[in-house]
């Protein structure tokens, strides 16, 4: 244990300030949750079970849209299939580790943890499990009370404020800091082209168009080179 303590410290050190520009992004969920019409405590389990912004915000304003539920359903995972790409990244190093870890580990590669430890590829085994699940572990707890904590602050904050500006802030961020290879430049510039050709179409369907044909696009460049 005090070969892993110091470890176990530095993940959460780490995963503790990059949650904090996902604070207002919290808000935003859960604004979204209250708007939607769903029970609260139903918007809220997204957090556990599906755990990821981006797909649960797009999951609960399509079906507070009334969208059907397997389209919606449908588009979550389209918003979802750029894991794909984490997934391809992160196998060389999954594969050195052991079954459950593989299983366990998966579930909590999101953007910022993927972000994180791609820094620690190159740590041996161990060292990596134990850096990643106190990583992901650290920023679970804290998007699932903040996501919850939100449903309560939601109501008594200002409009005023304007959080909305938060979700494509984020996430500019990871995709400036996640560009160090002309493959991942090229699929951004196509999937904010496709997404822009698409902008008209119902139900905010061009963003999951962009994020499919940049999806494509990377794993095909990605193949190529």
């Amino acid at each position: 244990m005090n070969d892993t303590a110091p470890l176990i410290r530095q993940g959460i050190r780490d995963a503790l300030p990059i949650f904090l520009p996902v604070i207002p992004f919290t808000l935003v969920l859960g604004i979204a949750i209250l708007e939607s019409g769903i029970f609260p405590a139903l918007g809220w389990s997204s957090s556990p079970i599906i755990f990821g912004g981006a797909s649960q915000l797009t999951l609960i304003t399509l079906l507070g849209d009334g969208v059907a539920v397997a389209a919606a359903v449908t588009a979550t995972l389209i918003v979802n299939a750029r894991h794909l790409m984490y997934s391809a990244a992160m196998a060389p190093t999954f594969q050195r580790q052991p079954g459950w870890f593989r299983w366990v580990g998966s579930y909590f590669l999101v953007d910022q943890v993927f972000a994180l430890s791609m820094l620690r590829i190159h740590d041996d085994p161990r060292s990596f499990r134990t850096y990643y699940l106190s990583v992901g572990i650290t920023f679970w707890l804290c998007w699932v009370v903040g996501t919850g904590v939100a449903l309560f602050l939601g109501p008594v904050i200002p409009q005023s404020w304007g959080f909305g500006f938060a979700v494509p802030v984020m996430f500019m961020g990871l995709l400036v800091t996640g560009i160090d290879r002309w493959p991942k430049a090229a699929a951004a510039l196509i999937a904010a082209a496709a997404t822009l050709l698409a902008a008209d179409l119902p139900h905010r369907a061009g963003l999951l168009v962009g994020a499919l044909v940049g999806v494509l696009s990377g794993l095909l460049l990605e193949r190529r080179r």
